[in-house]
């Protein structure tokens, strides 16, 4: 059964987006010279050797953030979009004939003229919560202003409750709180992390912090555990914050990369998975701070073959339960490690799940001599993920594990996807870990 999945919004642009490149929205430039390009596809978790297929490609304005709205919409699957026209999009995920589907525009929204739409975020960070509640979008823009809307259910479409100057440069990042939907939190290229109340006069910040030594580009409330906040920075940090103290952080990892996207795990609260720029993907694990309030996250895992900015990464909401196990061998000295950036304390119990293409992870020059054209083919790519024998006492909510050959143990087998800028790259990735099976109580 194939499970629609979006991976990849990509810029096949004039003008670039990173850093390196600072925006330029000045009344004579012109910012709709950024073009993108809106990929779907489909994910079968029985097709072993090429899980992906394209659904349907859009070529539009270029694409700086988009997230699936948590709840329907008048009982459907809408995608919000932020773009290089300062607009906010709403598209709904519609069935065709023949399990065939696309992606219908139904609604944008202009945030302002000669801006461009940095990032958005649903107030809907679980489902579960959100019943009854009006779901509102946070969006922000490169003049620093951010952009709180109502949804309308009925219609639907979205209208403007306010707007106003947050940042003196680029708003790079807006999210929720999503326990308490009234506070939203900003990140500017200014260095400054503010909380804001929507209910009052929105002049002036709940709080603002400098503990980031450059711009804060990345923010996530924790969807699990009430409180939590991870926020990143081009000061290649990740920080977390306990948001009833926000004068210190409890936790501070260095990640060796300007921290684009941050995303918890959407079942284990403990895991956070980080897209570091110039130093790869990396995921996470948190318990000790989480449980102790004090520094203490790990990192099992790592990735830095990406020619290129890694600039996209998110979690899989699937539950895999494959029919078979996907081999495994564990890394011998012979074994090429020079691109495997794994933590000495994480150096013991490494495997190394045997993806599709194994070839194309030591070949960068291959990315480099593509044309956009290709990316279809490199969305292909089913690649290994290294890990670490996870810790037995994490991760124990069942729904994305299952009981292997040995009765005292299970296997965890999370899906997520990474890509990056220049190279037009998407990976998928397969990262299972062995962890002792909880015992009934």
């Amino acid at each position: 059964m194939e499970i629609l999945m979006l991976l990849i919004a990509c810029l096949r642009s004039k003008n670039s987006l990173p850093r390196e490149c600072a925006l330029n929205t000045d009344e004579g430039m012109d910012p709709y010279v950024r073009l993108g390009r809106l990929y779907l596809y489909s994910f079968n978790k029985d097709a072993s050797e090429n899980p992906l297929t394209e659904v349907e490609r859009k070529d539009c304005a270029a694409i700086l953030d988009m997230k699936w709205c948590p709840v329907p919409i008048a009982g459907q699957a809408f995608l919000g979009l932020a773009d290089a026209k300062g607009c906010i999009e709403l598209l709904n995920l519609m069935e065709l004939k023949n399990n065939n589907y696309t992606l219908h525009p139904i609604f944008k929204k202009a945030l302002g003229q000669h801006c461009i739409a940095l990032s958005l975020d649903w107030s809907a960070g679980q489902a579960m919560r959100a019943t009854g509640h009006p779901l509102r979008i946070i969006s922000s823009d490169s003049k620093g202003h951010l952009h709180f809307l109502a949804v309308d259910h009925s219609t639907p479409s979205i209208h403007s409750l306010s707007d106003w100057k947050a940042h003196d440069f680029e708003a790079w990042i807006a999210a929720f709180n999503y326990w308490q939907t009234n506070t939203v939190y900003s990140g500017g290229d200014d260095g400054l992390l503010k909380g804001w109340d929507t209910r009052k006069q929105l002049n002036k910040p709940v709080f603002t912090n400098k503990r980031h030594l450059m711009g804060v580009c990345s923010i996530q409330s924790n969807p699990h555990q009430e409180n939590i906040l991870a926020t990143g920075s081009y000061d290649e940090h990740i920080l977390l914050w306990d948001i009833r103290n926000m004068k210190q952080p409890f936790d501070d990892t260095y990640v060796k990369g300007g921290v684009w996207r941050l995303k918890w795990h959407p079942v284990y609260p403990h895991l956070l998975l980080a897209a570091c720029m110039h130093n790869g993907f990396k995921i996470l694990n948190c318990q000790k701070p989480l449980e102790k309030r004090k520094e203490g996250s790990s990192i099992p895992v790592s990735y830095t073959l990406h020619s290129s900015l890694a600039y996209g990464a998110d979690w899989s909401r699937l539950c895999l339960t494959p029919t078979k196990q996907t081999p495994q061998h564990t890394l011998s000295p012979s074994d090429d490690q020079s691109n495997l950036k794994m933590e000495k304390a994480d150096m013991s119990s490494v495997n190394l799940s045997i993806g599709k293409s194994s070839e194309t992870l030591a070949s960068k020059s291959g990315y480099d001599n593509r044309s956009q054209e290709t990316i279809t083919e490199i969305a292909d790519i089913y690649v290994p993920l290294i890990t670490k024998e996870s810790d037995p006492l994490a991760g124990k909510l069942e729904g994305l594990t299952f009981v292997t050959k040995e009765p005292a143990r299970t296997k965890t087998v999370n899906l997520l996807a990474t890509c990056s800028f220049y190279d037009h790259a998407l990976h998928l990735w397969k990262w299972e870990t062995d962890q002792l099976k909880p015992k009934l109580l």
